[in-house]
Formats: structure tokens, sequence, C-alpha cells
């Protein structure tokens, strides 16, 4: 396992086996800009941007050469780099790198590296990967491979990079994961850092998409796991479907997918309604498909109910679920017995499986 402390060593080139200081720094007096560029895996122009603008640059200084730089320059480039995938203001993160103690940051990323070791022991004793730290998700998505701690800031990292073959890496759904905490441990927090991000992109380039199509293939990569062990559905099973309907103006379909996805691991047949959803269409799936309830979920704060509307007006008996966390929409909501109103995405996965699991 590579610790931030370890890139920056890596980057200086500074022995494994203790030496005197004096001999490194003779040994070592600093590296070019394209060496630590390299090593963070950003491009030359963005550390001279990081000297120019927020004097975040290198201090060694030789007679007749560039500066070059240290490795306390290197450690500041990580926090700056560690904060800016964070979704920390850039003018913020520099200020926090340049004021941060550097003794004090080795100690942290020694510790943690050393509590993720223990950890990985532990796990291998116990035969199996022990309880994640609170936002970290452990996935296995190969049954071979040895459980991966992923976080937020890898899924950021991955998207701002435009890495598709990492996405898919990092939202990978092994068969033993829970996909309720999938989605809020992982997913959720990675789209809430993306949009806090401004970027100035190339022509084609969009760091949302990508994230929501790796997360559309591990939906359906899961969905064909799991119909490979269990079979497809029986068509008796679809008088008990759950439709998953999605606002007109949400920005993406993920949620909903997640949702049924969730619902199908728990043995409730769902399925999601995509395409056109005008109120005409909506009441002939309906009336075809006959479900034992639709749910809907918005992660636009204040979105389209009108699919709620017109199906409460025109199916008054039919169990209607709204996921919505915003209280002033909510208002919006039809006020019926058959019509829930739940505030989170897991209240509303709860909810939807609970009801339809009684009807089994």
């Amino acid at each position: 396992m590579t610790s931030e402390r370890d890139v920056a060593d890596d980057a200086l080139g500074v022995p494994d086996a203790p030496v005197e200081l004096a001999a490194v720094r003779a040994a070592n007096p600093g590296v070019a800009v394209a060496v630590v560029a390299k090593r963070l895996g950003v491009a030359p122009a963005t550390l001279r941007t990081w000297d120019r603008r927020y004097g975040l640059g290198p201090s060694e200084r030789s007679a007749g050469s560039h500066r070059r730089y240290t490795r306390d320059d290197v450690l500041r480039l990580l926090v700056m780099q560690r904060l800016t995938i964070e979704g920390v203001a850039p003018a913020d993160a520099a200020r926090a790198a340049l004021e941060a103690d550097l003794e004090v940051e080795r100690a942290n990323r020694d510790k943690a590296v050393i509590e993720q070791e223990e950890a990985r022991r532990r796990a291998e004793h116990s035969g199996g990967p022990g309880q994640p730290e609170p936002r970290v998700v452990h996935f296995a998505p190969r049954a071979d491979a040895a459980p991966a701690q992923v976080g937020p800031s890898d899924v950021v990292e991955a998207a701002l990079t435009f890495d598709e073959g990492r996405l898919a890496e990092l939202l990978a759904i092994g068969a033993s994961d829970d996909i309720l905490t999938w989605w809020t441990n992982l997913v959720v927090p990675a789209f809430a850092k993306l949009s806090e991000r401004t970027v100035l992109a190339k022509p084609g380039e969009s760091f949302l998409p990508p994230l929501v199509a790796a997360g559309l293939r591990a939906l359906r990569d899961r969905q064909a796991a799991h119909e490979h062990e269990f079979g497809t559905p029986h068509p008796s099973q679809m008088r008990r479907i759950v439709l998953v309907f999605i606002p007109q103006d949400e920005p993406h379909p993920l949620a909903a997918h997640t949702l049924a996805s969730a619902l199908t691991a728990r043995g409730v047949m769902a399925r999601v309604v995509v395409g056109r959803t005008d109120a005409h269409r909506v009441q002939e799936i309906v009336a075809m498909v006959r479900p034992v309830a639709v749910a809907l979920v918005a992660l636009n704060p204040s979105p389209d109910l009108g699919i709620v509307e017109n199906l409460h007006a025109n199916e008054p008996e039919l169990p209607i679920f709204v996921g919505l966390a915003d209280d002033a929409t909510a208002a919006n909501v039809p006020l019926a017995a058959n019509v829930q109103r739940v505030r989170s995405f897991s209240g509303l996965f709860y909810e939807v499986q609970a009801f339809a699991s009684r009807l089994s």
C-alpha cells in the first residue's frame, strides 16, 4: 500500500534504509517540476499555476539551475491535491497546505497506513472483510480479488480525469455488497463532491456522464449476476411488480435504477420506466402492467410531480411512494392515504420493500 508520504519520498528517491539526513539532502537536492508532476498525476502547468497563484512552489535553490522541489514541498502539494479533490476551493486548499504542520501530516498519514494494514490483516484472519470505516465501502468485484477500500474521493478523481476504466473498477458491485450502502456511502458523496467543482473542460469533456454511465453499468452487471444465480423472474412475479418512475426534470436516472436494483436484491420485482412518460403514456403503462405500487425518486430538490398527481387522479387506490427531501416541494404531493412521501433514499427503499414483501 502506498501512502502520500511514500509518493513524496519516491519523488525524491529517498532510500528505505535509515541514513544520515545530511547525506540524504546531499544525494537528493530536490527534483524538477516534471518529475513531481508525473508522481502526482497532474500536468506540469498545473504545478506552475499553483506556484504562481498560491505560492506552492519549489523552495530548493542552487546556483546555475532551476528551483527544485523538496520533500516538504511535495507533501504540501499532496495536501493541496487531496483537499481540492474533496471539493475545497483551490485558494482555501492552498492556504491550508501552506499552514499545515508537516510533522502532523506525516504522523497522520503513517497512522492511516498502519490502521489500514491492521484492518487488512484482521480481515484476512477472520476470513472476510472487517467493518468499513464511515463513508468507506469494501468492494470485491472479483471472487479472487482482495477487499479494496474505495472512497468517494477515488471516484471523484477518476471522473475528473475521465478515466472510464478506473470508474468501472471503483463502482463495481460485488455479489456480497449491499447496493444501498454502495449508493449512500459511495455514489451520493461522489456526486456531492463533483457538484461543487467548476472546471474548464475541452469540447466533449463532462465529468458527470462517465460517472452515471459507470454506475448504470455496475447495476447492469449486478443484475446479470443476480439472474445468473437465481434465474430470470417467473412471469407470475409480474403480478407483484413495483414500477419506479423518474421525474421528467431529473438530472440523471441513476437513483431510480439503484432503487430498483436494491429492491430486486431483496426479492421484490421492480422495473424502471424509461423513455417517454407523459400523462397518457404513464396511464397506459399502469393499466397494462397493473403494478402493486409505484415509486418516484427525485434528486432534484424541486422536481416535476406531474406523474404523481396524474397517477393519483386516475388510480386513487394505487399505492404511491415519493422519495423527496425538500419539505417545501412536498406540499405539492397529494394528501391521501395511498400516497406516502419519504424524505430519504434509504427510507424510500425500506418503505417500498416492506410494503411489497407483505404481498408475497
